[in-house]
């Protein structure tokens, strides 16, 4: 069975070239050219990946995304913008996108791009077939779901692997270097900027005061460190 994409633009042109590209990849296409459609079309189906512009036609895709991650839609979100501001990719990535890509981009290039983070978020379940539990924190891969204490955490893509890989080390120290390739999936041109931004993003929904972290811990000079 072929792996999902949902495609949301308003742009005819863009997204059957999204369609060409994810096609020619083996991936199933729904194209959505409203955010107001792309969440109807959620709250029935299930995708393994969503590919979201920034401007449409009803709202932007920012607040797309902020809705689907306060549903708990935990799928990977890619926006594709023609936006290229530093504002604009590292707002996306503070809501919960997994990654931002600028048009114009190369079809071979993002067809890549796209079947490494589906491949990257469905090794989250069969990596860990079992309930994993750290200090407060649990981990059940059945439903791919978080927990503090018993109460769900809430978290993108992004933000539940780099949680899974403190809970599988705790104590150890994680350099940005090692942060980039686990959640990343590469070593190269490492953004410090996007690393900051999960792990404030994540500090906020498991700490108890995010300004004074107790779980996670800056090591000054080297990197983090988890503390269950």
């Amino acid at each position: 069975m072929s792996d999902k994409v949902l495609i949301v633009d308003d742009d005819p042109t863009i997204y059957k070239l999204l369609e060409k590209v994810m096609h020619s990849n083996d991936l199933e296409t729904t194209t959505a050219t409203c955010g107001a459609d792309a969440l109807s079309i959620l709250k029935k189906q299930t995708f393994d990946l969503i590919i979201m512009d920034i401007m449409l036609g009803d709202m932007e895709g920012f607040d797309v995304i902020k809705r689907l991650r306060s549903r708990g839609i935990s799928t990977p979100v890619m926006i594709v913008s023609g936006r290229n501001e530093d504002y604009d990719s590292l707002y996306g990535l503070s809501l919960g996108a997994d990654d931002y890509i600028t048009k114009p981009f190369r079809p071979v290039v993002l067809g890549a791009k796209v079947k490494a983070l589906i491949r990257r978020n469905k090794n989250l379940v069969l990596e860990h077939p079992n309930m994993l539990e750290v200090g407060p924190f649990s981990y059940d891969s059945s439903t791919m779901r978080f927990f503090k204490n018993g109460e769900e955490l809430i978290l993108s893509s992004k933000e539940s692997t780099l949680l899974l890989l403190f809970m599988k080390h705790p104590q150890q120290v994680f350099t940005k270097d090692m942060i980039y390739e686990h959640v990343w999936g590469t070593s190269v041109a490492v953004d410090d900027n996007a690393i900051m931004v999960y792990i404030n993003r994540l500090r906020g929904k498991i700490e108890d005061n995010r300004q004074k972290p107790a779980h996670i811990v800056t090591v000054r000079g080297l990197g983090y460190r988890f503390i269950p």
